[in-house]
């Protein structure tokens, strides 16, 4: 079977989506004999350092990311309906 290495974990710094700590998935991916793992919470950065400490402390290549939401028109300070589709 190829390595496998998820690309794709929230953490609890994803805020109401996820309940992973840093040391939870750290320990998943050396339990699964994981060489790297990633993190994508949701728009914040966070645990980003506690992440790459824990990970290079352990013998696991950190893959640091986020996942954001890119508004195509408008502001963050636009009200209401305008420019909306639906």
């Amino acid at each position: 079977m190829q390595e496998f290495i998820h690309l794709h974990n929230h953490t609890h710094y994803s805020l109401l989506d996820a309940i992973a700590t840093v040391d939870g998935l750290v320990d998943a991916a050396i339990e699964n004999k994981m060489k790297a793992v990633a993190i994508t919470d949701h728009g914040v950065m966070y645990g980003a350092m506690e992440f790459y400490k824990k990970c290079t402390q352990k013998g696991v290549n950190p893959i640091i990311g986020f996942e954001a939401y890119v508004a195509q028109s408008g502001s963050r300070f636009d009200r209401g309906s305008k420019g909306r589709c639906c």
